[in-house]
């Protein structure tokens, strides 16, 4: 590993790290030389400490859930207290709560909107008043990293998961506030769409495919990104949004205007809307909306019903 990529001293919080993609980000930045807050909301936290700490790496864990605003404050105090430092943040904790919009409680609306939009806020917040405080005190900027998870659900509006496409659209909102509010302060904040096999997708993607070497949709493939966003060498990445999985890691474009109506003595009628817009939008493609299904076309996996990631 290259001095710019390595994460020795460096120490990284990762939430919902008990099992899953969480899991295998902290073994990846734990190999890297980072030391670990582990998060989750069980026991299973510490199965991962003993892990972390058989690489010969120091680890600790912080049960509790993240959508408790708190929580945030005691995951950055845990790391700071614990090895002096706070480096890096991968929110990755999440829940998922299927079911058509017609079918939707307020319930299944809240706990998802709870655990990964306020969740990964709770936390951004926290790191983001330390980092500021550390700045201030050191006259210049700090070194940190905000790796934030969002889904290809943004992208396409899974049908089947309106509250979770809406909480990985404000993830990203999230972390564009995040980079260009703290990027001052020396920190990055960039959000990755991943695609792997936990327990979290087995309804999606069910079983590893045989093959050769490591599974398409292994977590190991995101945890390597994830690693990399949070070491030197990527420093001059902030703001950006990245699909990752397979053999491939694809950074996506800004959206861009397709089309700008002007109204002709400055303020529309709805005659004049309607003139304008009802010949262009007649008979497009119901495929051609804001969703980005051309994302889509970067699969290879052959594994179906892929727009539910994460």
């Amino acid at each position: 590993m290259s001095e710019t990529t390595s994460l020795e001293g460096r120490t990284a919080v990762v939430t919902g790290a008990g099992a899953g993609l969480g899991r295998t980000e902290v073994l990846a930045l734990a190999a890297g030389g980072a030391n670990i807050v582990v998060n989750d909301v069980g026991s299973a936290a510490h199965d991962v400490v003993a892990e972390v700490e058989s690489l010969g790496r120091k680890a600790v864990a912080v049960t509790g859930d993240v959508g408790d605003w708190s929580l945030g404050d005691q995951l950055v105090q845990a790391a700071v207290d614990t090895f002096g430092s706070l480096d890096i943040v991968v929110n990755n904790a999440g829940i998922t709560r299927d079911t058509m919009l017609f079918n939707l409680t307020e319930q299944q609306w809240d706990d998802v909107i709870r655990v990964h939009l306020k969740g990964h806020a709770s936390v951004s917040r926290a790191a983001a008043a330390h980092w500021r405080q550390a700045s201030k005190a050191a006259g210049g900027p700090v070194y940190g990293r905000v790796v934030n998870t969002a889904s290809e659900a943004f992208l396409f509006g899974a049908p089947g998961q309106p509250n979770y496409s809406a909480a990985k659209a404000g993830i990203v909102a999230l972390t564009l506030s995040t980079a260009q509010g703290l990027s001052r302060y020396g920190i990055t904040a960039n959000a990755i769409c991943p695609r792997a096999r936990t327990g979290m997708t087995e309804g999606v993607f069910g079983d590893a495919a045989a093959a050769d070497g490591l599974d398409l949709l292994a977590p190991e493939r995101v945890a390597t990104l994830v690693s990399y966003l949070g070491s030197p060498a990527s420093a001059e990445i902030n703001g950006q949004v990245f699909v990752v999985y397979g053999d491939f890691v694809a950074l996506l474009a800004p959206p861009t205007v397709e089309k700008k109506f002007t109204a002709a003595d400055g303020t529309f009628s709805v005659e004049e809307l309607d003139e304008q817009l009802t010949g262009y939008f007649t008979g497009r493609s119901p495929y051609q909306t804001f969703a980005a299904y051309d994302v889509a076309r970067l699969d290879t996996t052959g594994v179906p019903n892929l727009a539910a990631s994460r």
